[in-house]
């Protein structure tokens, strides 16, 4: 796997009852997955010499991001390396104006996008589809990075030529009027066998995942089967060996597809303890072309919350932090990543598994709040 992530670190984990090892491209040996994987290269996923060197004697490569450069992959395939996802399918998830293209292509409902060469293409943009509008990096942007709401024709001129000087590729989309987003997360194997998860509702602040709610709360069965046929298609149609996550609008007439990512995500870390099979065994399984596992929800409702840096960290160390966390709640599943605190930073998540998803979402924010900032919200006294 390229990248030493967590989502590197949590394959590795699933990797291990499979027989298997994962072997890791790691930037530094600090990075998650190198904590705790026994053979890691350090290396840059840029450098086509060391990918080629950390290619030699594997079975399959993977990705834990989509910033390999096409060009690598290609010269690998070609030298017998079995790539997956290929690098026709992966530049889909690399480069959004490429993405928007070829979904519109296929028919699949996406926002109105146009490239952006210069100022007067935003301002024509606007002027047609209405203020505001959205300015996105058509490469690199994740987490809410390499996006910006223009609410008018005078933002758009304040923001788009510093981020043209700076040689950043740009697309502008309409601004969508959404009830909510959710994703549908699927796997397919080199041979085209496909398997879906419930749809999920993702909760986001500042840009960033907070919460994913497993099933997605109050989504018309129907409208949840579509979702996994569009992913489904979408997969088959891409050419999509592995995870693929299809993040989606939902706007009250119906679903329309933001971003695809092919990895691991964000959004199938409920899978862990919430479904048969984790996100993270089903994409191993795929690319070593294993038939795929049940997907079925072991709980009414699962919900992830995301461990998110706090303004300050805690002078509590994290050990600690566990110890009173699992005396409140005994039932969480904590994955930390082994990452430095930082403010927003993606430290860890929590699961909490229930009957009914308002007590199970109030328990896992609770535990993601106390893990991040060592205090209670709710004025619970610790002992």
């Amino acid at each position: 796997m390229v990248g030493g992530g967590q989502l590197a670190r949590m394959t590795h984990q699933a990797a291990i009852p499979l027989g298997q090892s994962l072997r890791v491209l790691a930037a530094a040996k600090d990075d998650p997955a190198a904590l705790v994987a026994p053979d890691v290269t350090i290396g840059a996923h840029t450098d086509l010499r060391a990918l080629r060197e950390f290619a030699e004697g594997v079975d399959v490569l993977t990705f834990d991001h989509e910033h390999v450069p096409g060009t690598h992959l290609r010269e690998l395939s070609a030298e017998g390396v079995s790539v997956y996802p290929g690098p026709d399918a992966l530049l889909h998830a690399q480069d959004k104006l490429v993405m928007r293209r070829r979904l519109t292509e296929l028919g699949v409902p996406c926002p109105e996008f146009a490239p952006v060469s210069e100022v007067a293409d935003v301002l024509a943009f606007g002027e047609a589809h209405g203020w505001p509008c959205v300015l996105k990096a058509a490469r690199g942007g994740y987490d809410g990075k390499g996006v910006w709401l223009l609410d008018d024709a005078d933002a758009a001129a304040r923001v788009v030529p510093e981020l043209l000087e700076a040689g950043i590729p740009l697309l502008v989309e309409e601004c969508v009027p959404m009830r909510r987003e959710l994703a549908a997360l699927v796997a397919r194997s080199p041979f085209g066998q496909g398997a879906a998860w419930p749809v999920v509702e993702t909760v986001q602040r500042d840009g960033i995942c907070v919460e994913v709610l497993a099933p997605a709360p109050e989504l018309a069965e129907a409208q949840g089967q579509a979702a996994q046929e569009l992913a489904l298609r979408i997969a088959n149609e891409l050419g999509v060996v592995g995870l693929l996550a299809v993040e989606l609008f939902d706007t009250g007439d119906g679903l329309v597809v933001n971003e695809l990512a092919m990895r691991p995500h964000n959004s199938g870390h409920w899978s862990i303890e919430g479904s048969r099979t984790s996100q993270f065994e089903q994409h191993l399984r795929a690319v070593l072309d294993y038939p795929l596992g049940a997907t079925d929800l072991v709980s009414p409702a699962v919900v992830m919350a995301n461990v998110l840096g706090a303004p300050r960290t805690p002078s509590m160390p994290v050990d600690e932090r566990l110890h009173h966390l699992f005396a409140r709640f005994p039932d969480a599943r904590v994955h930390m990543y082994g990452k430095a605190e930082r403010p927003g930073r993606k430290i860890g998540h929590v699961t909490v598994l229930g009957d009914e998803l308002e007590s199970t979402r109030t328990r896992a924010s609770l535990a993601a709040h106390w893990l991040a900032m060592a205090e209670w919200p709710d004025g619970y006294a610790v002992h």
